[in-house]
């Protein structure tokens, strides 16, 4: 797909909802993920979009890669936006990042060779200890709905992203089949309230979670063979 395709895209299936995601992710990255990152950290929002993880994220150092060359507009001061594409070598040195996070991105890739091909790159510029965060639809609990999206090419689920980070050398930490609802594109725009309910109650996570959440960790130098 070139740039003007994706951003036409993006602006399709995403105007008029920026304000609902903007506090939707402030309060998944401010009250969430946060748990898994240092405020010191040199963190990377694979996949970035919009930018409305990284710009929430407290970090010392952050990145965004996306080839929609909107998300440079979007990023707020102080985050640094790669424009390219994540399946050939990244502008990044070896063992530079501390965090990579990415959501709903993995299934937009072309295919599994590209996905591979991404995951051996996040492989090669964390630092040892470093994590990858990996949020995305989970085609076991969303079935043909997956491909109502036309963007949608690779098919996944927590087992199989779990497997091609662990054939590329990552540790999985946590496996959750269930996590979030599907989509945030469309639909009800639900009072912010009910995401810090719904996070701090996992038991509704086996209800309504339709998102798989995978963190992997490389494994720091004291534990290498």
């Amino acid at each position: 797909m070139n740039t003007k395709d994706l951003t036409a895209r993006y602006r399709s299936r995403f105007g008029g909802r920026e304000h609902f995601r903007q506090g939707v992710w402030r309060i998944l990255a401010r009250e969430y993920f946060v748990r898994w990152i240092d405020r010191n950290a040199t963190i990377l929002d694979l996949g970035c979009g919009y930018c409305e993880f990284i710009n929430e994220i407290p970090a010392k150092k952050k990145y965004g890669m996306d080839l929609n060359p909107e998300a440079h507009r979007h990023a707020a001061k102080g985050v640094l936006v790669l424009e390219q594409d994540c399946s050939i070598t990244w502008t990044l040195p070896d063992a530079s990042l501390d965090v990579i996070f990415t959501s709903n991105f993995f299934e937009h890739l072309p295919g599994k060779t590209a996905l591979e091909s991404a995951i051996s790159e996040a492989f090669r510029c964390l630092k040892p200890g470093g994590r990858l965060i990996s949020m995305g639809p989970n085609v076991k609990h969303i079935t043909g709905a997956y491909w109502d999206f036309f963007d949608h090419h690779i098919p996944l689920t927590e087992k199989s992203v779990s497997e091609a980070l662990a054939n590329q050398g990552f540790g999985i930490e946590q496996c959750i089949g269930r996590f979030l609802p599907y989509t945030m594109s469309d639909g009800v725009k639900y009072p912010l309230w009910t995401l810090r309910v719904y996070l701090r109650f996992p038991p509704l996570w086996k209800l309504f979670g339709r998102q798989f959440l995978v963190i992997a960790r490389k494994a720091a130098l004291s534990e290498a063979s």
